[in-house]
């Protein structure tokens, strides 16, 4: 996979070296490039401006961004705009990143971005109603919940298969050695080598974290026979 950033601030980034993206890096199954669009502005290097109209705040001008973004290499990229108006971004949005070849971010800052850098974009993607200063913490939020999901990046496809929303579910809680610390230990199925007892407790323990934590993640989720089964069971304890 390919991605370049427009940002004003690529030290930002430096979190993208390090970890699962980092050794993606090194293995040569991502490329990523940062692009500082001030670079590119013909004002004095000014990339922001008053609004038409009046108004508070700034904007970013049109000219940086589209210069940046013509003079990058590129095939049939998807381009993200981070803004708060888009899309809120989630587990399936990272599942259909990660199938793409090429990724642009446009990471804006100030007051907004002017009307027009919206018909370079192909998706407009936000992290939450909340407002960042600016785009980089949203955009290395999401390469990261995307790279991971690249096969070869993690390892075993399991290993994020299993993970909280990439099932529709919350995850079940999870133990390694010892098996006692501090008075605690570990629950006794996990010991018993029994993989069918084992994969019903895990089952059950994510659908009743799932009800007391985010029970608004259940209204989409299509239950099997036996997860209604266990539902109900985890409603008549309660």
């Amino acid at each position: 996979m390919k991605i370049d950033i427009l940002t004003l601030f690529p030290e930002m980034f430096s979190p993208l070296e390090h970890s699962i993206v980092g050794k993606a890096r090194e293995k040569g199954i991502l490329e990523i490039n940062y692009h500082n669009f001030r670079e590119n502005a013909e004002k004095a290097r000014h990339v922001d401006d008053e609004p038409y109209g009046g108004g508070q705040g700034m904007l970013l001008r049109a000219q940086p961004i589209f210069d940046t973004f013509d003079a990058i290499e590129k095939k049939n990229p998807r381009v993200i705009l981070l803004d708060p108006a888009g899309r809120t971004f989630d587990q399936s949005y990272a599942e259909e990143l990660a199938q793409e070849e090429e990724l642009i971010f446009i990471c804006g800052h100030y007051e907004g971005y002017d009307e027009r850098i919206k018909t370079l974009v192909t998706d407009e993607i936000s992290l939450g109603d909340y407002v960042l200063t600016g785009g980089e913490l949203a955009a290395m939020t999401m390469i990261d919940a995307t790279v991971r999901l690249i096969p070869e990046v993690i390892g075993k496809e399991s290993s994020h298969q299993d993970d909280s929303f990439s099932s529709g579910l919350l995850e079940y809680p999870q133990y390694t050695r010892p098996y006692e610390y501090r008075g605690m230990t570990v629950p006794d199925v996990l010991m018993s080598g029994h993989h069918e007892n084992i994969r019903q407790w895990r089952l059950y323990q994510s659908l009743k974290k799932t009800l007391e934590r985010r029970p608004d993640l259940l209204e989409n989720y299509k239950l099997t026979a036996e997860e209604e089964k266990i539902l109900e069971k985890i409603k008549q304890e309660e």
